[in-house]
């Protein structure tokens, strides 16, 4: 992001296009997209002043590409992590054997004893990078990064997808297949 209002805007964006598309007075289609300029009219009838210019080098600079637009860059959505009722139209994918997943230490608990599991959002979030899931971590606390035998999960039945921008999803995962820090 070159600027902290680029990084306001993009919260803001997120907000909009992950869990509160009333916050700028919009409607997601389905699949999660909205009109462009439907977006832009209802951010700035909400008090934030996006332009086109703007949007455009948000969803450019964004380091973990969270938004996409659609061929034509007439209509946009998020990639993942939505907390409204959506259906991104990922076919499912085959995942490579090993999968990771970032998380904060005060977690581990609860994940030794439920699994990961996807809260509030459609899915739960895994990388085939570690960088990434660090960073995650870091978010919530003191980082760990937890290993998830993803082929073997995919072998016993559990569906995969990845976005658009590589972030592999899946409904759940079993405590079984998660390889815990020592």
């Amino acid at each position: 992001m070159s600027s902290n209002n680029d990084i306001k805007t993009s919260k803001f964006l997120s907000l909009v296009l992950r869990h509160e598309p009333e916050a700028a007075g919009v409607t997601l289609d389905d699949a999660g997209w909205v009109d462009v300029d439907t977006l832009l009219a209802g951010c700035v009838a909400h008090g934030k002043l996006i332009d086109r210019e703007q949007l455009e080098r948000v969803v450019a600079g964004s380091d973990k590409q969270r938004f996409a637009f659609n061929e034509d860059r007439t209509r946009i959505r998020a990639n993942q992590g939505h907390s409204v009722e959506v259906d991104l139209q990922y076919e499912p994918r085959t995942p490579p054997e090993i999968l990771y997943h970032g998380t904060a230490t005060r977690f581990l608990d609860s994940i030794r004893a439920q699994g990961l599991l996807k809260m509030e959002r459609h899915h739960v979030h895994l990388s085939a990078e570690t960088k990434v899931t660090t960073q995650v971590g870091e978010r919530h606390g003191t980082p760990v990064l937890l290993v998830i035998r993803a082929q073997e999960m995919h072998r016993a039945g559990h569906t995969f997808f990845c976005s658009t921008n590589g972030v592999w999803l899946v409904d759940a995962v079993p405590v079984s297949y998660i390889e815990f820090p020592a």
